[in-house]
Formats: structure tokens, C-alpha cells, sequence
């Protein structure tokens, strides 16, 4: 459970997301459904986009630090949960545009700590962070067109920067799963470790930051990311906007029933039916 004082500004978060301050204004936030791989449900999605805002004007945090409880780092959405409605992934999709845009204005670092699976949302999140320490036997997968949805949560924006084009598309149309070693040689990730040892280098790294010079460290973030990152806000808007359309269509209906079912999924565009690009009035 959280230990802060109830003054603190981040004692209002659930359980779910935990907050820890460390020494030298390191904060560890730690995303807190273990026995679920620390999937999202749809109220956290909202949390853990406001946490962003709140690390950005807390004056005792220099950086922060973001790992998973248990064997994983996050999974995404919790699939099992309700199907969300399409206002539900309109609203999503807003939520996750402020996320993005905070995280990449905030001048603050971030780091994520990649201890175990982090698949859609969840790599989102560990690559957008300014330097990431994955494990080496994490499972990396962006995950989307296996549901039947776009690559739209991170991946148009920081794939093709961080690993070039081919292996964004490689990676993103197939949702090949890599390992953290794997990641580490074609430059997904910052640094690889053992598994015991990656929120250990993780907070390492973060103590080193906070005792640095603050405006040459936050400087210097801030120009690496404008032009670079945040140029292309309006490419991962796209994107985005694509992956909500999904959220209504048969195809991800059809993903997520052969989940709760444990089957592979027969998606309807793959057959001809449901909604596809074949059938699109592309002439209009």
C-alpha cells in the first residue's frame, strides 16, 4: 500500500498504482495488479495519465521511476473486463493523447524499469520513457493487430525513431514478441540486465539523475525530444484516431471473444466479411 502522508499529492491513487519516494526526490511508481500482469482496467488507463501531470509539477520529484509488481511490467488492457463501448475508446483515446503529450513535454526523466512482459499499453509506456532497463527474459510485443486493433498507442511515433522503419514494421504488423536481449541489440531499449537486478540499475540510474544538475539534465531532454518527438504528435494522432475506429469493429469483437474462449481468433476480414479495407468505399 502507499505510505504517504496524506498531504502528499500522490496519496489519492488507488492501490492499484503505487507511490513510493525515494531518496535524492527519486519517485518509484509501481503498476500494481500482479496477478494480472498489471493489465489496465479502464478507470486506471485515467490514473495513469494524471500521474504524469502530477510528477510534472510535484517540486520534490526530479525523476521518476516505473516498474510493474510481480513477473510483469504491464500487458496492456485487461481484456477480460467488459467490451468498451465506442464512447469508451473515444474517451481512451483523449486519455491517452494527454498522456503522451505530458510525457513527452515534461522535462522531468522518466525510467522505466522492464521487468517482465510489457505488451501494448504496457510497451507503450516503457519505451516512451526517456531511458528504459528491460530484463533480459522480458517479453516485448506491441501486440495491437493480434486484437484486431491499430498499432496506436506509441508505436508510428517512437518505433520507427528508436529501431528505423523496417523493423517498426516488422515488429508492429506481426506483433512478434522479442526478448529484452533482443530488444537491447537493434536499440528498442536503453540497457539490459538480469531480471533480479533491473529496478535495482533502474533506481541507480535515477539517483545519478537526481543529483545532477537539474536544468542541464531537464535541458537537454527537453531538446531531444522537441523536433524529434513531439513534431510527430500529429502522426501518433492518427494513428490513435485508427485504433478507436477498431474498437468498434468485428474484428476485435471476434479477437476477444476467442480470448475468453482460448482459441485462435477467425478474423472476419481475413474472410471477406466484417469490416476490411477491400470492402471500403475507397472511390467515394
Amino acid at each position: 500500500m502507499n505510505t504517504l502522508d496524506p498531504g502528499d499529492i500522490f496519496a489519492k491513487y488507488p492501490e492499484e498504482v503505487l507511490v513510493e519516494r525515494k531518496a535524492d526526490g527519486v519517485l518509484l511508481i509501481t503498476m500494481n495488479r500482479p496477478e494480472r500482469l498489471n493489465a489496465l482496467t479502464m478507470p486506471m488507463f485515467q490514473v495513469m495519465s494524471d500521474i504524469w501531470a502530477d510528477v510534472d509539477r510535484d517540486p520534490e520529484t526530479r525523476v521518476a521511476v516505473i516498474t510493474g509488481a510481480g513477473r510483469g511490467f504491464c500487458t496492456g488492457m485487461d481484456v477480460r473486463q467488459p467490451d468498451p463501448s465506442l464512447d469508451d475508446a473515444i474517451a481512451l483515446a483523449e486519455t491517452e493523447r494527454r498522456r503522451i503529450t505530458t510525457l513527452l513535454n515534461m522535462d522531468k526523466p522518466v525510467i522505466s524499469a522492464i521487468n517482465g512482459p510489457a505488451v501494448g499499453w504496457g510497451l507503450s509506456m516503457a519505451l516512451l520513457a526517456d531511458i528504459s532497463v528491460a530484463a533480459e527474459d522480458a517479453v516485448l510485443s506491441d501486440g495491437h493487430t493480434r486484437i484486431g486493433v491499430v498499432a496506436g498507442d506509441h508505436s508510428s511515433l517512437i518505433w520507427p525513431l528508436l529501431v528505423g522503419m523496417a523493423k517498426s514494421k516488422y515488429y508492429q504488423l506481426t506483433s512478434a514478441k522479442l526478448t529484452g536481449i533482443e530488444a537491447e541489440r537493434i536499440g528498442l531499449v536503453s540497457l539490459v540486465e538480469p531480471k533480479e537486478r533491473v529496478l535495482e540499475r533502474a533506481l541507480e540510474i535515477a539517483s545519478d539523475l537526481a543529483r545532477g544538475s537539474q536544468q542541464a539534465i531537464r535541458w537537454t531532454k527537453r531538446s531531444l525530444n522537441t523536433g524529434w518527438l513531439t513534431n510527430a504528435l500529429p502522426q501518433q494522432e492518427l494513428s490513435a484516431a485508427l485504433e478507436t475506429i477498431g474498437f468498434a469493429s468485428a474484428d476485435y469483437a471476434e479477437a476477444r471473444q476467442a480470448f475468453r474462449e482460448g482459441r485462435a481468433p477467425a478474423y472476419p476480414s481475413a474472410r471477406g466479411k466484417g469490416h476490411s479495407f477491400e470492402q471500403s468505399p475507397a472511390h467515394l
